[in-house]
C-alpha cells in the first residue's frame, strides 16, 4: 500500500502595501479637492485671482488714507500705508484660513459620503489652497508697497517668516475647532461673529502694543494675533523690538485649540455629517 504524499506547497501571500496605497489616495483625494475649490472660488469670477490680490490692497489704501486725515505720523516710520498693511496682512491670512476651514465639511459634505474621502482630507485641502493663496497674495503687495512708498525698508526675514507660519497655525486650529462646533452646533457661526467682531480693532493693525495703557495691554496680550502683528512687523521695522511677543504662547494656544478641534471632529464627524 503505498502512501499518497501531497508536495505542493502552500501559496505565499503576496506583500500589500496598503499603506502606501492609501496614502497616494489621500494625496490624489486633497489635490483633487484642491482643484475643485480653485475653480469654484476663482474660475467662475471675472478676474479669478486678480481680485485676491485687489480686494485686501484696496482695504489697505482705504484705511491708510482715512486714518492718515486724523494721525499726522504712523506709530512706526513714515509710511502710513505700510504700516497698517504689516498689520493686516498676517490677520487677514488668520483670518481667512479660519474661516474657509471652519466651513471645510459644509463646503465638501456631499463628497464626505464616498469613503475614499475623509473629514480631515477636506481640512487639509482648504489648508494647503488658502495657505499658498494667502501668501502669493501677501508677498505680492508688500511689493507693490514697497516699490511705490519709496521706504529704504531694509527687511528681517526671520520675523516675517515667522509671522507668517503663526498666523497659517493659527488660522488651522481655530478654523478646526470651529468646523467641529459649527457642525454641532448651528448657531454657534452667529456667537462666533457676535464674539470676534472686535478682533479687527483688537489684534495690533492700528496701533502698537506699546503705545497702549497698562490695563489694555494685560488683556490685549493674551490675544495671540497681537503678537503675531508685532513679530511680523518687526521684520519690517529693524528699530522695532516687541519685547511682549512670545510664540511659545501663540503655538501652545494654537496646538491646544487644534487637538481639541480633532479630537471633536474625529469623535462626532458621522454626527455632523448625518445631521
Amino acid at each position: 500500500m503505498s502512501a499518497t504524499h501531497n508536495n505542493t506547497k502552500p501559496p505565499v501571500p503576496k506583500f500589500s502595501n496598503s499603506g502606501s496605497t492609501r496614502r497616494y489616495a489621500t494625496l490624489r483625494t486633497i489635490i483633487a479637492l484642491i482643484l475643485r475649490e480653485m475653480s469654484t472660488r476663482y474660475g467662475r469670477s471675472p478676474g479669478g485671482y486678480v481680485w485676491a490680490v485687489l480686494e485686501p490692497l484696496a482695504a489697505i489704501i482705504v484705511l491708510a488714507v482715512a486714518l492718515s486725515l486724523i494721525i499726522r505720523n504712523p506709530p512706526l516710520g513714515t509710511s502710513f500705508i505700510l504700516f497698517y498693511a504689516t498689520g493686516f496682512l498676517p490677520f487677514s491670512l488668520y483670518q481667512n484660513l479660519s474661516l474657509t476651514i471652519s466651513r471645510a465639511i459644509v463646503f465638501s459634505k456631499a463628497l464626505l459620503f464616498y469613503p475614499v474621502v475623509t473629514w480631515l482630507d477636506a481640512i487639509l485641502a482648504r489648508f494647503i489652497l488658502n495657505s499658498l493663496t494667502g501668501v502669493m497674495v501677501a508677498y505680492l503687495l508688500l511689493i507693490i508697497l514697497l516699490n511705490l512708498t519709496e521706504t529704504r525698508t531694509v527687511l528681517e526675514i526671520g520675523p516675517i517668516v515667522s509671522g507668517i507660519a503663526l498666523s497659517m497655525l493659527l488660522g488651522l486650529s481655530v478654523g478646526t475647532l470651529n468646523c467641529a462646533f459649527l457642525g454641532l452646533f448651528p448657531t454657534w457661526d452667529v456667537i462666533w461673529s457676535v464674539i470676534t467682531r472686535p478682533l479687527f480693532l483688537a489684534s495690533g493693525i492700528l496701533f502698537i502694543y506699546e503705545d497702549l495703557p497698562t490695563v489694555a495691554q494685560n488683556i490685549l496680550w493674551y490675544n495671540p494675533l497681537m503678537h503675531i502683528s508685532g513679530l511680523f512687523r518687526s521684520g519690517f521695522y529693524p528699530m522695532y523690538n516687541p519685547i511682549y511677543v512670545s510664540e511659545l504662547y501663540v503655538i501652545m494656544s494654537s496646538l491646544i485649540a487644534l487637538a481639541l478641534g480633532l479630537l471633536l471632529l474625529g469623535r462626532y464627524h458621522n454626527d455632523i455629517l448625518n445631521n
